[in-house]
């Protein structure tokens, strides 16, 4: 194996596969080798070289790490009627659903929204259980090159995320996995280490802070010295959606606990990120 990656400087430079393919002929590089290859490849834009270092930290990255979590999860109760099961599927704009039964431990299958509407008008009664589709469950201590093979395999884009205990996580769909290989891209300037309470200035005359809708109740109530109830949830984006009763859109706002929550960063499945006051004593 050569002790230096290709040139790729000069006319006539062939495209990155090609690139690629010229550089990993002989013995197998290692990762860091690899990355190195990544780093020192000055025709790559920014896009292409965060795109492949990507898909290297995709053998690493464990699933738990990018879920959604349970408490963040869009579900539909197996009990609810058909105007219930519409209206959440308008409102967050998904194309699957757990359906639980009597509490989010108890996935009885996934719901495709494009079964359900092809029954749409209708005379005949719907019956939901006849609907579902089994429910892919997975570990969350597995890693996501593996579970993008079983999609691929599979033809699944939703997986159930369980714990050790048996008991339901999160999920996770292939858009979260494919995320992790091209999502770098936006995140390009953001510090490595992250933080999930900072301040960020005044607003209308008081003190705010950003804070990542994943921080843990109980940092939360160490950093602000409060008492948020983390009996049920675990995340503050869990109890913003809780206090709402669905997932918020960007700009929304819910007062509890004597602070004004705003949410400034959402998609259509989860929480991102929020923006946080003290509300006046």
């Amino acid at each position: 194996m050569n002790d230096k990656p290709p040139s790729t400087n000069g006319p006539g430079t062939p495209g990155l596969v090609a690139r690629i393919r010229r550089a990993f002929r002989g013995e197998p590089w290692s990762r860091d080798e690899i990355q190195t290859f990544i780093e020192s490849e000055v025709v790559l834009d920014a896009e292409e070289k965060s795109m492949l270092t990507g898909v290297l930290e995709v053998s690493e990255t464990l699933v738990r790490d990018v879920m959604v979590p349970r408490s963040q999860m869009v579900v539909i109760d197996i009990e609810d009627e058909f105007e219930e099961i519409l209206a959440t599927i308008v409102e967050s704009g998904h194309s699957r659903f757990p359906v639980i039964g009597e509490d989010r431990d108890e996935v009885l299958g996934i719901l495709l929204a494009k079964d359900l509407l092809r029954l749409f008008g209708s005379d005949d009664e719907v019956q939901i259980r006849k609907l579902l589709r089994p429910a892919a469950v997975i570990p969350e201590s597995k890693r996501l090159n593996a579970l993008l093979k079983e999609f691929r395999a599979s033809h699944n884009h939703m997986a159930i995320v369980v714990d050790e205990y048996g008991g339901v996580a999160g999920l996770l769909t292939i858009e979260d996995v494919l995320e992790e290989i091209v999502g770098e891209i936006e995140d390009e300037h953001d510090d490595d280490e992250v933080e999930f309470i900072r301040p960020d200035g005044d607003r209308n005359g008081r003190p705010s802070f950003a804070v990542r809708a994943l921080t843990r109740i109980e940092d939360f109530n160490d950093y602000f010295e409060c008492e948020l109830d983390d009996e049920e949830y675990d995340t503050v984006g869990g109890l913003v959606m809780h206090q709402l009763g669905r997932l918020p859109r960007r700009g929304e706002k819910v007062n509890f606990g004597g602070f004004e929550f705003a949410v400034i960063k959402a998609d259509k499945r989860r929480i991102d990120a929020l923006q946080v006051q003290r509300l006046d004593e």
